[in-house]
């Protein structure tokens, strides 16, 4: 039986070609390559295969997922990343403004001394804000790789607004004595995850910082792919704005008519302000430290009599003041008025350092407009709030 050959050539393309070549069994699909970096999370000896595109290596949900970090009992896993683990606890108190970070212990940390082994401390800071204002720190465990603090350290004067925007970084250092001190890793925790007057547990892997942008990185391309240099960019946005908090309390206190105990008809009395401490000042001074007072105004102020100061707090960037100053005046005549208080620094022999300020009064907004109408519809009832000091200078502040 004879076969017929035709002449016709066969063609193939270069594409096909290659493919030939290079793939000649079946096409599979191309990894993720995240299948390439193994991980296992601390509560579950499962591979990062299982993992779901928004969990981390630790198995824990990014922050904007609706899950938290899981509870650690039991796990004995030591190697969740090169840098350790740590694990902490956090509290909010509404009533007081408190944050509390419970610094529990951290395991498998990685070796930074020449004996293996390291000198390890946490330290705390808001972000964003100065890290010098409101940087806390435990103690020092020397000579561990898995050390146990058991540590609670507290912020004063923390909002619901600050829990809402701001982010905590737990930093675990390595202290050396001889020389700086060195960076083992650390962890971020968004506040709004956190709710009011419930304690949270967190076990979360180290990571490495992220790379501070440079003037030659700074261009359109790398911000669209790092969220990591807008996360900078508003840090140093807000840094600039906010220089610390103060605590006030607000009382206008009817004056009795004769010996009775009822107030007179016009309103007659006087508003009583207490300027109670401060939170988180920045540092003006080249110690890292600052030596403020408060200074008030009630304007207008014709006569220029209504200026009060307060102690001076030497070397301290959360000073307790506690003093009161009486303005007497009736009601209607205080809704007419600007309360303009100012945080400054003391200085020796040169003029002194605007810190911060802020103004109540009818004009205000936010949280100062509401703590003085809170206080003149509640005659007789001292009101306490924690308002926020900016560094925008009032033009009745440029000499001190």
């Amino acid at each position: 039986m004879s076969t017929r050959r035709t002449k016709k050539k066969l063609s193939i393309s270069i594409r096909e070609h290659m493919a030939i070549d290079v793939c000649p069994g079946p096409i599979r699909p191309i990894r993720q390559i995240s299948d390439y970096f193994p991980r296992r999370s601390p509560t579950s000896p499962r591979s990062s295969s299982g993992l779901g595109p928004s969990e981390t290596a630790c198995g824990l949900k990014r922050d904007g997922d609706a899950s938290t970090s899981v509870d650690t009992v039991g796990s004995d896993s030591d190697d969740c990343t090169e840098l350790g683990t740590l694990e902490f606890e956090l509290r909010y108190e509404q009533a007081t403004s408190q944050l509390h970070c419970t610094v529990i212990r951290a395991k498998g940390l990685k070796p930074m001394d020449f004996n293996g082994l390291a000198d390890p401390y946490v330290k705390v800071h808001l972000l964003p804000g100065a890290s010098k204002a409101n940087k806390l720190k435990t103690k020092t465990i020397r000579n561990s790789l898995n050390p146990v603090w058991n540590e609670t350290l507290t912020y004063v004067g923390i909002t619901q607004q600050d829990m809402n925007r701001k982010t905590l970084r737990l930093t675990v250092c390595d202290e050396d004595k001889l020389t700086h001190n060195e960076l083992i890793g650390e962890s971020r925790v968004s506040l709004k995850r956190i709710q009011g007057d419930h304690t949270k547990h967190f076990h979360t892997c180290l990571e490495h910082p992220p790379p501070l942008p440079s003037p030659s990185t700074m261009g359109e391309a790398l911000r669209g792919i790092s969220c990591y240099l807008r996360e900078w960019e508003n840090e140093q946005l807000h840094s600039l704005e906010e220089r610390g908090r103060l605590l006030l309390s607000l009382q206008f206190l009817p004056q009795p008519c004769g010996g009775d105990d009822e107030p007179d008809e016009d309103g007659s009395g006087g508003l009583c302000v207490g300027v109670k401490r401060c939170a988180h000042l920045a540092a003006m001074d080249v110690n890292g430290f600052s030596d403020p007072y408060v200074k008030i105004y009630l304007k207008p102020d014709i006569h220029k009599k209504s200026k009060h100061k307060t102690a001076v707090i030497k070397k301290t960037l959360n000073p307790e003041f506690n003093e009161e100053f009486f303005y007497e005046m009736s009601l209607s005549e205080l809704a007419n008025k600007t309360l303009e208080v100012t945080v400054w620094d003391y200085d020796l022999g040169r003029s002194n350092d605007f810190i911060g300020g802020v103004c109540l009064g009818a004009h205000a907004l936010g949280d100062a407009l509401r703590h003085w109408t809170d206080c003149l519809n509640n005659k007789g009832q001292q009101v306490e709030r924690w308002h926020i000091l900016t560094n925008q200078l009032p033009k009745s502040a440029n000499h001190d």
